[in-house]
């Protein structure tokens, strides 16, 4: 039997058309916030409850709604844009059927209080079902509109038990109001939790659509953003929004994609620009964009869906094409240059169970009763306790002894034989320890007369290793892996000033650094300011010339007054390497300083009268006659380079702080520490060495690379003690680990 064919109750048709046009809390924010932007609203506040399905109250300073129109307000096809059919093909704001509210109130209980610009007062009525319950009554309120909606689906069970996660239901509530923000760059939004001080979104009325980016996204994304913009007149279409360039990747894309201010759809507009997107991106990532397209509103079909998220309009091929061409050529121009972001996560980090990189120790061996299998991509492949071969090869240029002064190294436990030195209140010498040992280090006599025998203005420097010289050192076995001034005898030091340094030092040590630096393997050297390290299945990118530096000065502080001298084998004049020092541009000498030689006069009379201290403290040894003639041995094999010699004199007298004792002997050490460091300045260049340089550079290239193998990293093992910001300064910086790589083979 045929059934029978009925009309619909009304209040079943509204039911099953709000159902269509307000599919979630989402569904009627959106709704809702297009008809505050279409009221020349400044300001749009969201407050929601339980995801939008308990409460949601949208607030605006628009025009508000007359009192007259609040009792039809809410029905059915009740609109102020649109009178007939034919202004659809004109159609230029957000809403036209007035369906929004009528739906919202079939399926939830709708307030709405509104006052007009010339209204006294504002007034405010509740609706249930379309209809107005009450007249209208007067009320206080700023102007605008204020919609509060409360149980939403009260009366549909089966949407409501659809709909129970309230927080996803926020996260797409975010996500609504967020794209409309960044439209909208001229009006404030802001979304909350009912009852929270703090928004989740918050946006300014003065604010770019960069700066609603940046607060919405982060600045990952607003600083690789490139703005397009392109129009066609044949075509009718303008098209302006911002992309990111090829350095910024997500596992999903982010499309917010406007037509004619509608956020809308477009499979095929993602697509396309995903398409050459794929050509700069890795494998399974995606950009942000934002584009939004002004097209001819007749040639515009708006009504489409029921939400009006997918839109149809004409030469959609064309215009289609004409943006991918646009956004193609914007990314070509922006390639030029790709960033990498490097990762300071230093060994030993706070990490799950399950992500720990078993170390080599543990990795190496396996128990045969042991169940845990060491798989290939947690194998650590190297020893740090292991020598290399060449560590017993020292070359035969002196390592760093870039100048054209001869040096004698001289390790002076005590005063020299026949002088007293002067007792302080506050330092000891240990008689009981074994009796003085002096090491003399002597340097081997220049092969050639052309070589000259002391720095003067007439011998220019030059930046590379002295190739005609070489420290012989002879050492006890006792001061094996020792540093050059721990000498058999040694004064101990109870200065406050020397103890609160060291104290300041063992604070600031990071204690994974410290381990990875123990245990390294050395890989080689990038350049002389840079080293390759390996530290269990990781790779580190490492600041030789900052941890030298900081090498230095952590000896030149726990060695304390207890330092070996390198004789120079001629006085150098402090006048002349003064006036060097000054002719050089790093100086920052100006004619308003004064006249060069009366500063260098000064300089020399200046060190002079701290000639005691100097000696005493630091083996920095000044003659009568203003000539520098010996400088502290901080460690074994290692000799300064010389080139630099004249600006530390230069900075010695200008930048130490000398008048009060704690920061002298800090100022003066980082001094010497910067003096002592290799730096790229003074070590030989190896690109494009002349035929007469050639066989100079490799021997000079080897000395150096042999002096940071094996002297300097040697030092950083057992003396050096990083301090935290090396952490996050970027002097070390992970390049890569072992898992990570494989993932990347896996997916290749």
């Amino acid at each position: 039997m045929a059934g029978v064919i009925r009309r619909l109750d009304e209040a079943v048709v509204n039911r099953i058309a709000a159902g269509e046009v307000i599919q979630r809390p989402a569904n009627a924010i959106k709704e809702m916030i297009e008809n505050c932007l279409d009221a020349k609203s400044t300001s749009i506040q969201v407050v929601v409850k339980e995801g939008g399905l308990k409460f949601i109250q949208v607030q605006d300073n628009g025009c508000g709604i007359r009192k007259e129109d609040l009792d039809i307000v809410c029905e059915r096809f009740t609109t102020s844009k649109l009178q007939k059919f034919e202004d659809l093909a004109s159609i230029s704001t957000y809403g036209f059927r007035g369906e929004a509210l009528a739906s919202i109130s079939h399926v939830a209980h709708v307030t709405v209080t509104t006052k007009t610009a010339d209204a006294k007062c504002a007034f405010r009525a509740t609706y249930s079902d379309g209809k107005i319950k009450a007249p209208p009554k007067p009320c206080a309120g700023n102007q605008g509109t204020q919609i509060t909606v409360e149980d939403l689906f009260y009366n549909v069970n089966t949407r409501r038990k659809a709909l129970k996660n309230p927080n996803e239901e926020y996260a797409k509530i975010l996500e609504v109001v967020s794209r409309y923000a960044i439209h909208n760059s001229g009006i404030s939004f802001s979304v909350k939790k009912q009852g929270d001080t703090v928004s989740d979104v918050r946006t300014l009325s003065n604010a770019s659509t960069v700066d609603n980016i940046r607060a919405i996204f982060g600045n990952a994304v607003s600083r690789e953003l490139i703005e397009v913009g392109c129009e066609d007149a044949n075509l009718a279409f303008k098209m302006k929004g911002y992309i990111t360039n090829a350095n910024y990747s997500v596992k999903k894309c982010i499309f917010l994609l406007f037509i004619n201010h509608r956020l809308v759809e477009s499979a095929a507009m993602r697509k396309a620009i995903e398409t050459v997107y794929a050509a700069y991106l890795p494998k399974s990532t995606h950009p942000f964009l934002y584009l939004s397209l002004e097209i001819a509103p007749q040639n515009v079909d708006v009504n489409v869906h029921p939400t009006k998220h997918e839109v149809h309009f004409l030469h959609e091929d064309s215009i289609l094409e004409r943006v991918q061409q646009h956004v193609e050529s914007k990314l070509l121009g922006s390639n030029s240059s790709r960033m990498y972001f490097t990762q300071t996560l230093l060994p030993g980090a706070d990490c799950s169970s399950n992500e720990v990189v078993k170390s080599a120790a543990n990795s190496s061996v396996v128990t045969k009763g042991s169940s845990d299998k060491v798989y290939a991509h947690q194998m650590v492949r190297t020893d740090s306790r292991e020598q290399k071969l060449d560590a017993f090869l020292q070359p035969v240029n002196n390592p760093l002894s870039a100048g054209t002064t001869e040096v004698t190294a001289e390790v002076n436990a005590g005063p020299p034989e026949g002088a007293e030195r002067p007792q302080d209140a506050e330092m000891e010498e240990v008689s009981d320890l074994v009796e003085t040992v002096d090491v003399q280090e002597n340097a081997v006599q220049p092969g050639g007369p052309s070589e000259s025998g002391h720095l003067s203005p007439e011998t220019p420097s030059r930046k590379r290793p002295r190739e005609d010289m070489d420290v012989e050192l002879v050492e006890d076995d006792t001061r094996k892996d020792m540093t050059a001034a721990c000498t058999p005898r040694r004064r101990i030091i109870n200065l406050t000033s020397v103890l609160t340094l060291q104290e300041e030092i063992s604070n600031q040590a990071h204690a994974k650094l410290q381990e990875m630096l123990h245990e390294h393997s050395f890989v080689g050297c990038v350049s002389p300011q840079w080293a390759l390290a390996q530290y269990q299945t990781k790779l580190y990118l490492l600041n030789t010339t900052k941890l030298s530096q900081e090498l230095f000065y952590q000896i030149l502080i726990y060695d304390f007054a207890n330092f070996g001298v390198l004789r120079l084998s001629e006085p150098a004049p402090l006048y002349e390497l003064s006036m060097l020092a000054l002719e050089d541009p790093e100086s920052g000498w100006t004619e308003e300083d004064g006249p060069k030689e009366g500063l260098a006069e000064y300089i020399v009379e200046f060190l002079k009268k701290k000639t005691e201290m100097l000696k005493d403290y630091f083996s920095l040894e000044i003659d009568e006659e203003g000539n520098l003639t010996g400088l502290p041995l901080l460690i074994d094999n290692y000799v300064p380079p010389l080139e630099g010699l004249p600006m530390f004199i230069l900075r010695l007298a200008t930048e130490v702080n000398w008048d009060e004792e704690k920061e002298c002997f800090e100022s003066l050490s980082k001094e010497l520490a910067m003096f002592y460091s290799i730096r790229k300045q003074y070590i030989i260049e190896e690109s494009n060495p002349t035929n007469s340089q050639s066989e100079e550079s490799e021997s000079g290239s080897t000395t150096w690379k042999w002096t940071v193998e094996h002297v300097l990293y040697k030092a950083f093992r057992t003396h050096l003690l990083p301090p935290k910001h090396f952490a996050e300064d970027g002097n070390i910086l992970q390049l890569a680990n072992l898992p990570d790589l494989y993932k990347v083979f896996e997916r290749c």
